[in-house]
């Protein structure tokens, strides 16, 4: 994702400069006034605040968006001309819904009160569905006399490009225009200098009292205890006069079609009532940002500022989703094999061979004002999609999408060999092609995330140190796959070649004076010899000799490294650590969800346990029991929770997915299709939790439930029901 950190140079004898801006930071310009809440279906996504207004309070990337653009920038609803009072504002726990109660303030008219505080009650509910924002808004009188009153919905519209939102400037922009279309619809419009236009069709029901092209007021007379309702749709380039569906049967459609999305995945149920809340809030928002696209289900990687396809992140969480259900794995390859580079396209950043990074459909991307339309600056993606490939082909055992994906596997292996080395010395390297771009091409991508022990910036063609792991375990697992495809020399040469590189980057990369891996070599070859937690990743490659990935470990949970909730990016004491930089000293959830793969890999299970229990009781301290995209590194403190990061995502595809990794690398699962067998290897299930459940934990077309207890250091098994043949065993050995 896009770079998020800034400098500030300050001397002490001369006034403070301004900050220089970076490409595509996302600026913070002040506090959000009331709490922000998201909803999303397939392309769409709003935020709104705790009343369920659009635009009516500082602080927040407010709006009703659609492929990049922002289609509503106010939504406003006034009482008589006065903002109501909250009284309570809760998501639905499958996120299809936000219900906001409100009630009525002191109602003056010249000078007197008119309608007591608190004798109106006001439920917004609103929802989003096809490329529309729903909204009921029901209305009773609780006095014991009639209330007359107005209900005004303000509402007007930028049409602004989410870059725009995030505080890109541009010098120019299209033109808009609003007209009434009749006495209930009102069409807002926008022709872009790309010559698209884009129309935003607000629909009213009942028809209101006035109507104007930026307000709808219904004058209301309400006997006591008498209930009433008003709707209003607002849609994403739909033709004016095709109304959307009514708001019932609109809503009920929306909930089948999440319940259906999930059958057949793993359902999970454990000791601790508040870690199952954290897996289903984490579950509710995984299937929310799941995208159905021509090619499969898709996880957008998070709202607001990345809701869109994102190889990185979309590979990642398939593969942190793999164990409890494959099908997202294959939505996610099949769409990045769709849109793989096949040549070479400088300001793109793009190769032949090459996955993508990420894609945008709004107007500054058409313009090429930023280089994302279809952009592939990433030097991950491409190892990270053979690599998951090759675990989905193991899991799933499914040969028919092996066959079908393995020319782009190939492709992607001739990218890795190829344009991805350039100088031929047999690590993967990235430099962008273009000022445009991304200067860092890793999954810390902001400008100063890669740099030396004084602090200097990397640069040149620069050799991050995970992603030489992430092509080991490709090359590995493709081998694998051509073996079963009946490739022998191939599937030899690729073994004999993550052989090579195993041993070429012991040597380059370890630092025996820091007792860890550099971060990274840069143009000269010269190590980046920086702890970081790019070298826990590492663990999960299973590339590093035992006895330094043991010493790696280690480090990584001492106070430097393990605040008390997490493992920090990078350690305390280094150059440029900050707890509060985007890169550079936060905790990343996913980025601790690998390495906790990788201690399970080296067997060490313990402190699988202590990392699991970190995070976990972040979780219980965050909003929703939700885990953000990152949260701050500093030390835990006695009865305090952590500190949030100010324009983290949530919900984040990956950090929503961690909770389910976490318990894997607990559990020790592993999937053997051939043998149709399910093996936990030396599982070990942290304090917190005394049970887990486990149904219809799937192995081809059979699936089984399980039950694991926990007995201090030992763990037993029981299985509750199997349908079909399968096997489960422990294995207590490495």
């Amino acid at each position: 994702m896009s770079a998020e950190v800034v400098t500030q140079v300050v001397s002490a004898s001369r006034p403070k400069e301004p900050v220089a801006e970076q490409p595509f930071y996302i600026p913070m310009t002040g506090p959000g006034a009331r709490p922000r809440r998201s909803l999303k279906h397939d392309d769409t996504f709003i935020v709104l605040d705790s009343h369920g207004d659009i635009g009516a309070s500082a602080g927040g990337p407010d709006g009703l968006f659609n492929c990049d653009t922002r289609y509503l920038a106010r939504l406003e609803l006034v009482l008589d001309g006065v903002q109501p009072l909250l009284l309570g504002s809760n998501l639905r726990d499958d996120n299809s819904a936000l219900t906001v109660d409100l009630t009525n303030p002191d109602i003056y008219r010249h000078g007197r009160i008119v309608l007591q505080k608190d004798m109106l009650h006001v439920v917004r509910t609103i929802f989003l569905w096809r490329g529309t924002a729903f909204q009921r808004i029901g209305l009773q009188n609780h006095g014991d006399r009639p209330a007359s009153f107005e209900v005004t919905l303000l509402y007007d519209n930028d049409f602004a490009d989410l870059f725009e939102v995030r505080g890109e400037r541009r010098p120019r922009r299209g033109t808009g225009s609003g007209k009434l279309l009749g006495a209930s619809d009102v069409v807002l419009e926008y022709r872009g200098l790309d010559d698209m236009v884009r129309t935003t069709a607000l629909h009213f029901d009942p028809q209101p009292t006035r109507l104007t092209v930026n307000a709808a007021t219904w004058c209301l007379d309400l006997k006591p205890h008498q209930v009433t309702s008003l709707f209003v749709a607002a849609s994403c380039n739909r033709p004016p006069t095709l109304h959307s569906a009514r708001f019932f049967s609109g809503l009920l459609a929306h909930r089948r079609e999440m319940r259906q999305s999930t059958v057949g995945a793993t359902s999970i149920e454990t000791s601790n009532n508040i870690f199952n809340e954290v897996l289903c809030q984490a579950m509710a928002d995984l299937n929310m940002l799941m995208t159905d696209t021509p090619q499969g289900r898709y996880p957008y990687a998070g709202i607001p500022w990345y809701s869109t396809t994102f190889g990185r992140d979309g590979l990642i969480t398939a593969l942190q989703m793999l164990w409890i259900d494959e099908r997202v794995a294959k939505g996610v390859l099949k769409r990045l094999a769709h849109f793989q580079a096949t040549a070479n396209n400088a300001l793109a950043d793009a190769e032949p061979g090459k996955i993508l990074h990420e894609m945008r459909g709004g107007e500054m991307a058409a313009l090429r004002e930023v280089p994302f339309a279809q952009y592939y600056g990433s030097v991950d993606s491409t190892p990270l999609f053979v690599l998951l490939a090759g675990l989905y082909f193991e899991r799933s055992g499914d040969e028919q999408t092996l066959a079908e994906l393995w020319p782009c596997i190939e492709a992607a292996l001739g990218w890795i060999d190829g344009p991805g080395d350039p100088d031929r010395d047999g690590f993967i390297e990235y430099r962008r092609a273009s000022e445009q771009g991304l200067a860092n091409q890793g999954w810390k991508d902001s400008y100063d995330a890669i740099f030396h022990a004084d602090g200097t910036l990397a640069e040149g063609h620069i050799a991050l140190a995970e992603v030489q792991g992430y092509v080991f375990a490709a090359k590995r697992l493709a081998a694998r796959c051509a073996a079963h495809l009946g490739k022998g020399e191939i599937a030899r040469r690729l073994e004999a070649e993550a052989q090579a590189l195993a041993a070429r980057f012991e040597e380059a990369f370890w630092c025996e004076q820091l007792g860890t891996y550099a971060l990274a070599l840069d143009g000269a070859k010269k190590p980046c010899a920086v702890r970081t937690s790019n070298a826990g990743q590492l663990l999960f490659s299973g590339m590093v000799r035992e006895d330094r990935a043991r010493k790696v470990a280690a480090d990584l949970l001492r106070p430097h490294f393990f605040s008390g909730w997490g493992i920090r990016t990078v350690a305390l004491g280094e150059a440029r650590y900050n707890p509060m930089s985007y890169h550079d000293g936060s905790i990343w959830p996913h980025d601790n969800a690998l390495i906790a793969l990788g201690l399970a890999h080296y067997g060490l299970k313990h402190s699988v346990a202590h990392l699991f229990r970190g995070l976990f009781e972040a979780a219980t301290y965050m909003d929703l029991r939700r885990l953000p995209e990152l949260f701050c590194g500093f030390r835990r403190e006695k009865r305090r929770g952590p500190t949030l990061y100010p324009v983290a995502c949530a919900p984040q595809a990956w950090a929503s997915a961690t909770p389910f990794t976490l318990l894997e690398a607990a559990l020790g699962l592993e999937f053997d299709v051939a043998r149709g067998e399910i093996r936990l290897r030396n599982p070990h299930l942290p304090p917190f939790l005394n049970e887990v459940i486990l149904r219809e934990l799937r192995l081809g077309p059979s699936s089984v439930d399980l039950r694991i207890r926990c007995h201090g250091d030992d763990v037993s098994l029981e299985v509750l029901r199997t349908r079909g043949r399968i096997q489960v065993s422990i294995v207590l050995a490495r």
